[in-house]
């Protein structure tokens, strides 16, 4: 009778539809209290619908092999998921093929001698397209480098930390590949601190992306 469905409806704990060619998530999904493994693998899902924030319970989201170029912001309130599955999603495949380094032109290194060192320079003293092209220096965000990028950048994936739970990747830039390491611009007797605290966090990172396969 309807009363035994509404109760098994609202006490499933574990949903499987993985492999079913799901071009979208049902925003039904949502009301499902107690749904805490939600597995959505190689379907043709291309985005995730906020109303899945609802399912407080859930602890693992199963996404691997779909469409993804993006996670809406209201992921974040699945407070409780400990486990989130992305690899074969677009979202991740474009993080690993950014991961290139073009040389900097010589027009770029001397806007960054410009920028880096102060040099004044009047506009009316260079051509129009120079002066556009120094209004357009991007800082590095490396707090140790201070240096600045036109064209030519770093592309590398920066985890940052979600929920305290795990770490979601990030597109990170910066001006050199120095700047990816930690002691790149750090003083003789703070390197050995520097390298210290670089193995803490890459320790830390280690356990939390162990919660989030990405390949």
């Amino acid at each position: 009778n309807n009363a035994v469905f509404y109760l098994l409806f609202f006490s499933l704990e574990f949903l499987y539809l993985g492999g079913n060619f799901i071009t979208s998530i049902p925003p039904e999904l949502a009301n499902l209290p107690s749904l805490s493994y939600l597995v959505l693998c190689d379907n043709k899902i291309q985005s995730i619908p906020p109303q899945l924030a609802q399912l407080h319970s859930l602890r693992s989201l199963s996404l691997h092999n779909n469409l993804l170029t993006y996670l809406p912001r209201e992921i974040l309130n699945l407070v409780h998921l400990e486990e989130l599955s992305l690899r074969g999603n677009p979202l991740v495949v474009r993080f690993v093929r950014d991961l290139t380094y073009n040389p900097p032109s010589l027009q770029e290194l001397a806007g960054r001698t410009i920028k880096t060192r102060n040099v004044p320079y009047a506009p009316s003293d260079l051509p129009e397209n120079l002066v556009r092209y120094l209004s357009l220096a991007s800082n590095c965000p490396n707090p140790k480098c201070g240096g600045v990028y036109f064209d030519s950048c770093v592309r590398q994936i920066k985890f940052v930390d979600f929920c305290g739970k795990y770490r979601l990747p990030l597109m990170h830039y910066l001006c050199s590949p120095e700047c990816s390491s930690p002691c790149s611009s750090a003083s003789q007797s703070s390197t050995s601190q520097s390298e210290s605290d670089s193995e803490d966090e890459a320790s830390v990172a280690a356990r939390r992306m162990q919660k989030v396969l990405l390949g």
